[in-house]
């Protein structure tokens, strides 16, 4: 198949304090969240002076990537848009339609399935079109890549980095815990092709894959989640990466290593959940805590988009290191459906 651009499409963050509770805002749209209850996030971002971090990664993933397309022959400009801060989705492509792109690749910053980081991207993606008109460019999203080697490669180098900056007497004892984003359960187990909770497995594959690459086949480790919202009555995915380390220490760890292979860049998420309030609480036990980077722009991580980019443009053959199969490829219209949401406090950032 014909294809004339590749659009970038990401989850976007505020750029200045001023940005931050109009971004907050985009963010939980219909939820019916008063600001009151949005200042508690607000503050995160204002410890790093209102700056999320994911747009110069964005900024960073994309010149890499040209720079990987020019020495591959691929040909295909890039475009960049976010869904919940500028640049927005919808400029980006009445961008792409001004420069005569009539059929674009979509690769969304989300490694695996589930309605905020697959159904609701194809949903910007449609929003997009839409509002752009009648002459919008086509969008075909590339597929997840949670189990693809280059993804993996890039975490567990990750991964052996962290462990590097530990005590030597420590290294081979301490605990790994690999984290994703927490989800309602409603979320992970919702009808349709991707239910029986395919969110959980997949991180739990990426895990698997990426302890089995630095420790060897059977090494142990632990998935934990972070980041949940909302009201406490409305069950999230568990346990706490804080509880869990709690837990841990009872049980006599001495060191663990926390790896969020469930983000594709160091954001907020990571450098508050995790450099802050981990590290915290793994300090409170004197538990010695180091955390990896996640796959940025590690170059086995720009290579394993250009091979998504090029299965569809030559269909060559696609790589995949787990036993879930492949996913994400012409996703059915009822893949990843919302879950009935009530009112919830602010997530998914970024």
């Amino acid at each position: 198949m014909e294809f004339d651009a590749l659009l970038v499409l990401s989850f976007g963050g505020p750029e200045g304090p001023d940005d931050v509770m109009p971004f907050l805002r985009n963010v939980t749209a219909g939820r019916g969240i008063p600001d009151v209850r949005l200042v508690e996030v607000a503050a995160h971002y204002q410890h790093f002076d209102g700056v999320s971090p994911i747009n110069e990664q964005n900024r960073a993933l994309i010149a890499a990537l040209r720079i990987e397309f020019a020495e591959n022959g691929i040909g295909l400009p890039i475009y960049w848009g976010n869904r919940n801060w500028a640049p927005f989705a919808t400029e980006a492509v009445a961008e792409m339609r001004a420069d005569g792109v009539r059929r674009a690749l979509v690769f969304a910053t989300s490694a695996t399935s589930s309605y905020s980081g697959c159904r609701q991207y194809r949903e910007d993606m449609a929003r997009a079109q839409r509002e752009t008109g009648d002459d919008a460019p086509e969008l075909v999203k590339l597929r997840h890549f949670f189990d693809h080697p280059g993804f993996i490669a890039a975490n567990a180098d990750g991964l052996r980095a962290a462990l590097a900056r530990l005590p030597a007497e420590l290294r081979d004892d301490a605990r790994l815990v690999f984290t994703a984003h927490s989800i309602p359960t409603s979320m992970n187990d919702t009808s349709g092709p991707c239910a029986d909770g395919l969110y959980a497995r997949q991180q739990l594959e990426t895990a698997r894959l990426v302890a089995e690459a630095v420790r060897g086949a059977g090494a142990e480790f632990d998935l934990a989640w972070q980041s949940r919202s909302g009201p406490p009555q409305v069950p999230w995915l568990e346990p706490d990466v804080n509880d869990h380390v709690r837990e841990l220490a009872a049980r006599g760890a001495r060191a663990v290593v926390v790896a969020p292979t469930g983000f594709v860049s160091d954001h907020i998420e990571v450098r508050w959940d995790l450099d802050n309030e981990a590290a915290e609480t793994a300090a409170e036990l004197n538990l010695a805590f180091a955390r990896a980077a996640t796959a940025n722009t590690h170059p086995a991580f720009v290579s394993a988009i250009r091979e998504l980019v090029e299965e569809r443009l030559s269909g060559a053959a696609p790589r995949a290191l787990g036993r879930l199969g492949l996913c994400g490829v012409d996703c059915p219209t009822g893949c990843c459906p919302a879950p009935q949401r009530r009112p919830a406090a602010a997530g998914g950032t970024a």
